[in-house]
């Protein structure tokens, strides 16, 4: 898919991981219990706008994804973590439905899109606004070509609709319309670049942004500025954030939930506190062996 879709398998997405482990799953600890097949496929509650049941991934004989529980809750941001061969990467594309599950239910704003067609899949795709690593943008047109992509090829809105939503969306997250829209992204620095991957992925105004680990390889300072540019995402177009990401960090300083991820398991869910507090060995570890001091680090208001 090019850029233009509100989900894209482009430059910023790595391919999935086909690492294998063994032992017994474990369910997210604020997800649902599964009972039976009729539990597995009940509604979601009202706030749980990306719920998954029982998810398991398979790519031939290697399964990658065994059995994930997980809920995301309306105008909150989910972390999930978890280190290489997690699986993370196959649990996203799963989430904005790039892949199909082998087995298991995933919701997305109440509707079961385990059981939707291929075509009613772009429809679903829809409802997210995705943020690539590198932001993923195209360097042979403007940066107001690349804003308004999803707007040309999704709406029948004409040009002068067009150029007003653009230029207000660059306006509201801190740029100069006039100086920034006719730049080439290539003229851009990586704060800049960051913020027009964000206007382009809020055009269509899904209700859902996804941040395909929006951190990485960037300085201590720049990744609070992103990590303040989530939390303002969030706060000011009420969005649900997903974000995946390996930055302990990060995660203790805008998630209201995390979700650990381990050999394609939940090993433990819930406010990054919990995590580091709470009865798992592995996710104890796991923060405490990313050298962070997360005592010093500020926390979203939960």
């Amino acid at each position: 898919m090019c850029p233009s879709d509100p989900v894209s398998s482009g430059r910023g997405a790595a391919p999935p991981s086909h690492r294998d482990a063994q032992g017994p799953p474990a369910p997210a600890g604020n997800g649902p219990t599964v009972r039976g097949n009729g539990d597995l496929a009940r509604p979601p509650l009202p706030d749980e706008i990306v719920v998954l049941r029982d998810i398991k991934k398979r790519f031939g004989d290697q399964e990658i994804l065994k059995g994930v529980n997980l809920v995301a809750r309306r105008r909150e941001t989910t972390v999930i973590i978890g280190g290489s061969g997690a699986g993370k990467t196959t649990l996203l594309r799963l989430i904005v439905a790039l892949e199909r599950a082998t087995s298991g239910h995933i919701f997305i704003d109440g509707e079961d899109v385990t059981r939707v067609s291929e075509r009613e899949l772009n429809r679903v795709r829809k409802k997210f606004g995705m943020v690539y690593q590198y932001a993923a943008l195209l360097d042979s047109i403007s940066v107001f070509d690349n804003v308004a992509f999803p707007l040309v090829e999704h709406t029948r809105l004409s040009k002068k609709e067009i150029s007003e939503r653009v230029l207000g969306k660059l306006e509201i997250l801190g740029l100069d319309p006039k100086v920034v829209a006719p730049k080439f992204p290539s003229e851009l620095s990586g704060g800049m670049r960051k913020r027009v991957g964000l206007a382009r992925a809020l055009m269509l105004e899904p209700p859902i942004l996804v941040y395909d680990e929006p951190t990485s390889g960037l300085d201590p300072l720049t990744s609070r500025l992103v990590d303040d540019l989530i939390e303002e995402m969030r706060q000011r177009f009420g969005v649900t954030s997903i974000v995946i990401s390996h930055d302990i960090a990060s995660c203790f300083r805008i998630a209201h939930q995390a979700v650990l991820l381990i050999k394609g398991r939940v090993e433990a869910s819930g406010p990054p506190d919990e995590l580091l507090e709470g009865d798992s060995d592995v996710a104890r570890d796991f923060i405490r062996n990313s050298a962070v001091d997360v005592d010093s680090l500020g926390r979203v208001t939960r």
